[in-house]
């Protein structure tokens, strides 16, 4: 958040992957950058960098854990119509998937997992308009899908996305119950298991095009984690997220979920 939002092409999101590449090569045995441009509709070239950092690389079973770390370019949602040309924060939708990942990095660095397991954090997820037009939107997720590593098939794949909410409510998500049910299964399970039964709730909430489905398009049994009743989500401003009590929660889990 110090950086300032991190929109491509932007001084303070080439500054927040030079940040977060320099975490991720003290705490992953292996880092993998994916540097690619894209061009907009309107012919603006975005300079975009993902991030694979591995955990035991020669492992054949995988998981992979994936967020993305770019910020939405336009508060569109705003009420305010003075507000709506403003980049959005991103405290919550950007920042907290990032925390989350490089807390599990910290706990996988300290205690290696039993499995192979990647975090990917992807760049260009929020950058055009989900409603009107698809060649702007999950930008480095559909880049990754189509340059996965050689022979790569993870066991399944759980995207984390607006995840620091005060009051965490997460239910399944339609996408992620239709194309995986037994990931989002064994995910809530887990959860109940651990006493996190009022966060992960049963039941179909939101249905959402995220990175998930790009994902899912590519063969992978991808999830998304998500609380979408954030009321902040492309608005101004951004509260800061609730990150100690999530990031606990989530390393709680998913260290479970890898042993």
């Amino acid at each position: 958040m110090q950086f300032g939002p991190r929109v491509p092409g932007t001084p303070a999101h080439e500054r927040t992957g030079d940040w977060i590449l320099e975490h991720l090569r003290a705490t992953a045995d292996t880092i993998a950058v994916q540097s690619f441009t894209h061009v907009t509709r309107q012919g603006t070239s975005l300079h975009l960098r993902n991030f694979l950092a591995r955990f035991r690389p020669a492992a054949t079973e995988r998981v992979l854990l994936l967020a993305h770390w770019d910020t939405r370019p336009h508060a569109d949602q705003s009420a305010n119509l003075g507000q709506q040309r403003l980049p959005v924060p991103g405290a919550n939708d950007g920042a907290s998937g990032v925390a989350l990942l490089l807390g599990v990095a910290d706990v996988l660095k300290t205690k290696p997992p039993t499995v192979g397991v990647d975090l990917l954090f992807v760049d260009g997820e929020d950058y055009g308009n989900f409603a009107t037009d698809s060649n702007d939107v999950l930008i480095g997720t559909r880049y990754f899908a189509r340059h996965q590593p050689p022979g790569y098939q993870p066991l399944f794949a759980v995207l984390f996305d607006m995840v620091a909410d005060k009051d965490q409510q997460f239910y399944y998500e339609g996408n992620s119950q239709a194309f995986a049910p037994e990931v989002v299964d064994r995910v809530w399970r887990t959860a109940a298991d651990l006493g996190y039964g009022r966060v992960f709730l049963p039941g179909v909430k939101p249905t959402l095009i995220d990175d998930h489905v790009a994902l899912q398009q590519a063969g992978i049994h991808a999830i998304d984690v998500v609380d979408f009743d954030y009321p902040y989500r492309s608005d101004l401003p951004q509260p800061p997220p609730s990150s100690t009590t999530s990031s606990t929660s989530f390393d709680r889990i998913f260290s479970a979920h890898r042993a």
